[in-house]
């Protein structure tokens, strides 16, 4: 029970404190140099020659009406988790569009401003909440595309920063652009911040019995043998397939091609891994 209470605690903490780091974004680097970030500030930025009205309030207005349409299409499970940001993302706004300006050049106010937005939205995502903005369109289009959220991220931003080249010009584009990566960046990273990064290792060799020895015995990791037929040949070989901690891939490639320098490997990442020796361990 007090278990979950401190995770309860934790969540709540990391929600508020991904806000407010949004808000310090927007209030402190994107509305005082009018950069075409993503996000609503980025939207607010983009109409605000087209509507007569501070940025402040079409971002509160924005905030508003996209928590009313993620509720509406994810439900109130999304509701809940989202009230409290649509509450502390305006709040803050107001105090942190109040801070004197940083002084710093317009590409370097782009580039921060860029990655302690996306540090702050990856932040509440990652809790299963969102900051009640433009993260909200992309959660809707992940639920029925599938396409991982960054990506939806990335293109609704995208498209935010193109809609002000008609009143800001192309330098402004292009310099909000270096906003948009650097949060989309920094969202990712957030997102996978803490799964456990992994190799996941495919081994084709004659060796593959000694392979395997070395991987048990040495390496103590667990393995899948696959069979494969050669797509030329067609002869059929036992293909390795094995996960290990990216710390210990150095020694594996090193162990494998001590016996057979000849082996053909293909290696990917693994930004998360789940089960024994990985995720938990085994009590004896």
């Amino acid at each position: 029970m007090k278990k979950l209470q401190l995770k309860h605690i934790k969540k709540l903490v990391l929600i508020i404190l991904g806000n407010y780091l949004l808000a310090l974004a927007v209030g402190a680097f994107i509305l005082p140099y009018d950069i075409l970030s993503g996000g609503v500030a980025g939207l607010a930025i983009a109409l605000k020659p087209i509507i007569p009205l501070e940025p402040k309030v079409i971002i509160d207005g924005l905030v508003i009406g996209l928590f009313v349409i993620g509720a509406i299409v994810l439900g109130k499970r999304f509701a809940m988790t989202t009230a409290l940001s649509s509450i502390l993302y305006p709040i803050f706004l107001t105090f942190t569009e109040r801070m004197p300006a940083v002084g710093v050049d317009p590409l370097l106010a782009s580039l921060y401003g860029g990655i302690i937005a996306g540090l702050g939205v990856g932040m509440v995502i990652k809790q299963g909440s969102s900051t009640g903005g433009m993260d909200v369109p992309p959660l809707v289009l992940n639920k029925y595309t599938g396409i991982e959220i960054v990506t939806w991220v990335f293109i609704i931003d995208g498209i935010t920063v193109g809609l002000g080249f008609f009143n800001y010009g192309l330098q402004a584009v292009l310099q909000g652009f270096i906003s948009v990566v650097a949060a989309s960046y920094m969202i990712d990273r957030v997102l996978v911040f803490g799964e456990t990064q992994a190799k996941m290792v495919y081994i084709i060799s004659d060796q593959y019995e000694k392979i395997l020895s070395v991987i048990h015995d040495e390496i103590d990791r667990g393995t899948t043998i696959l069979q494969a037929q050669g797509g030329y040949t067609g002869a059929v070989k036992p293909v390795i397939m094995t996960v290990v901690m990216k710390n210990q891939y150095p020694q594996l490639n090193s162990k494998i091609l001590s016996i057979d320098p000849n082996a053909f490997l293909i290696v990917t990442d693994s930004t998360e891994v789940k089960g024994y020796g990985f995720s938990f361990q085994y009590k004896v």
